[in-house]
């Protein structure tokens, strides 16, 4: 993306945020990337906030590796198993990008397993010619950070360095596919049918997922329940039992301690923070 393209505002279904009465989120500016990107890129978000009071806001991350340029740091974030937290202050915006599955290892150089659950400095994986790369996105965003002039320059520059990536690898493209039909088939509960989906042993199928995302195939089927939840909760239609059912769950029992051991919550507790709330708990 070099020049000002101009911005594709894209607004989807946040599974992810953990938001609600009591955790409300600032306003966050979500864009396409450009289409030659759409291999390496889902999307890019950039909050921008302005606080009389600290504000803690915390995800449940897609599994992708993030990169992301605030006004106080610069960072490449391997996948974290559990939730992630991050507590704004005062003034600030950050320009983040949610690369593809198969971008994180292209960025890295490496497998992304080493950066499970933690991030490093951005410039630990910057080509020296993209190395002023924070400065322009900083440079970018110094006067109006909730511009989208602002936003449309800071991520040119991001992707002038990413274009540099390209092309995906195949193996690269394969895992894309794979976490892209996960997504799409809610019914899918068991490691095998992921591994019978890419044409891959489970053994293989674990060495892919691991040096591309980081983590275990198991660990990719969970977070996509947890993700369908979120969403099933947000939405506060039916029951408690109904919603475990529906994701597959044996009882919801079972729900209940699969919520509540990675968000802290019980799904009960989280459906009475939203603003659609129902009355089944």
């Amino acid at each position: 993306m070099t020049g000002q393209v101009p911005l594709q505002p894209v607004d989807p279904v946040d599974r992810a945020h953990l938001t609600g009465l009591s955790r409300p989120s600032p306003p966050i500016h979500r864009y396409a990337p450009s289409a030659h990107l759409a291999d390496l890129v889902e999307r890019y978000w950039i909050p921008v906030w302005s606080l009389a009071e600290p504000s803690t806001q915390s995800t449940l991350q897609h599994p992708v590796c993030l990169v992301v340029v605030s006004n106080t740091y610069a960072r490449f974030y391997g996948v974290a198993r559990g939730r992630s937290s991050v507590t704004l202050e005062d003034d600030g915006w950050a320009v983040g990008t949610m690369l593809a599955p198969a971008a994180g290892r292209l960025v890295l150089g490496r497998s992304v397993a080493e950066v499970t659950d933690t991030w490093i400095d951005l410039s630990e994986v910057l080509p020296d010619d993209h190395a002023g790369l924070v400065d322009r996105v900083r440079a970018a965003m110094a006067d109006e950070p909730g511009s989208p002039v602002a936003h449309a320059a800071a991520i040119a520059a991001t992707e002038d360095w990413l274009t540099t990536l390209l092309p995906v690898d195949a193996q690269g493209l394969q895992v894309n596919r794979l976490v892209a039909w996960l997504r799409e088939h809610p019914e899918v509960t068991r490691v095998g049918d992921l591994a019978r989906e890419a044409g891959l042993s489970e053994r293989s199928l674990q060495r892919l997922v691991e040096q591309r995302l980081g983590l275990a195939p198991k660990w990719l089927v969970q977070r996509r329940r947890l993700h369908d939840a979120v969403l099933a909760l947000k939405t506060g239609d039916g029951a408690l039992a109904d919603m475990a059912a529906d994701l597959g769950y044996t009882d919801q029992a079972h729900f209940t301690h699969d919520f509540r051991t990675v968000t802290g919550m019980t799904p009960g507790e989280y459906l009475r923070d939203q603003p659609s709330a129902g009355t089944s708990t």
